[in-house]
């Protein structure tokens, strides 16, 4: 598909990747709606992203939230043709702590929303991409996913997190294959240690740290590198039903 006619949906679209991607659709000529919790800072930026951005407030793991923003969203933009899930939470901690066990319902909170949100914008974003036109090599469109390589190296205190990360890989090809017939691909994308909003509380001892687990670059990922991949994606059709590692050969001990 070609990037400057995408007509994109971007859980997570305020903030850290999904705002990346945002406005490198944007910057090429591309249409976006903002799926983000966050209202205000959802608004701020896509008045700053200027007339082909728009922002519906949404809970990505609320079923009826995500379908309607996205009935919003395609009559906003004239239908959609690619969907980027980049909402997500770390949901750190230890199954036994010092606390305690973790608590149920944590575990199920990291899971509604990194996980079943990624299955609803995968479900009502496809619904919609199955009514476009196809292009001349019958594709109607592309949704990616943020995964992670915890999903494959999960960390101490990962628990959640990697099991989510892992359960959201587990559903890239199974969706590809469905979807295949309607010309609607389906990939995924998993960043190493990026710098995003949930970076930017650590300390320059633990940064560096960090750093030096990158073996090449030996800094953090940065948006528009990520919106690169995103937009090879977008272009080459031959990308479908797999992950996509994007760490600078990085491999969580």
């Amino acid at each position: 598909m070609n990037f400057s006619s995408t007509k994109a949906v971007i859980s997570g679209g305020a903030s850290g990747l999904g705002a990346g991607v945002a406005k490198a659709i944007v910057d090429a000529g591309g249409q976006v709606a903002l799926l983000d919790i966050n209202e205000e800072q959802g608004n701020a930026y896509a008045a700053e992203l200027g007339t082909n951005a728009s922002f519906f407030k949404t809970d990505i793991s609320k079923d009826e939230q995500v379908t309607a923003s996205i009935e919003k969203a395609s009559n906003h933009m004239g239908g959609i043709n690619t969907a980027i899930g980049c909402a997500g939470v770390l949901g750190n901690g230890r199954i036994l702590s010092k606390k305690g066990p973790m608590p149920g319902d944590f575990f199920q909170k990291v899971v509604d929303i990194n996980l079943v949100g990624s299955f609803l914008l995968t479900r009502e974003a496809a619904k919609h991409m199955q009514q476009n036109e196809p292009n001349e090599q019958g594709e109607r469109g592309v949704i990616i996913h943020t995964a992670s390589i915890a999903a494959f190296e999960g960390q101490f205190g990962q628990i959640a997190y990697s099991a989510t990360k892992a359960g959201l890989v587990g559903m890239i090809l199974p969706a590809a294959r469905e979807f295949a017939r309607d010309g609607i691909r389906a990939m995924a994308i998993a960043p190493g240690i990026f710098e995003t909003p949930m970076m930017e509380g650590v300390s320059d001892d633990i940064r560096q740290s960090l750093y030096d687990s990158v073996p090449f670059p030996s800094r953090f990922g940065t948006p528009d590198e990520f919106a690169l991949t995103v937009r090879h994606i977008v272009e080459n059709p031959m990308l479908n039903g797999s992950v996509i590692r994007l760490d600078g050969a990085c491999r969580l001990q």
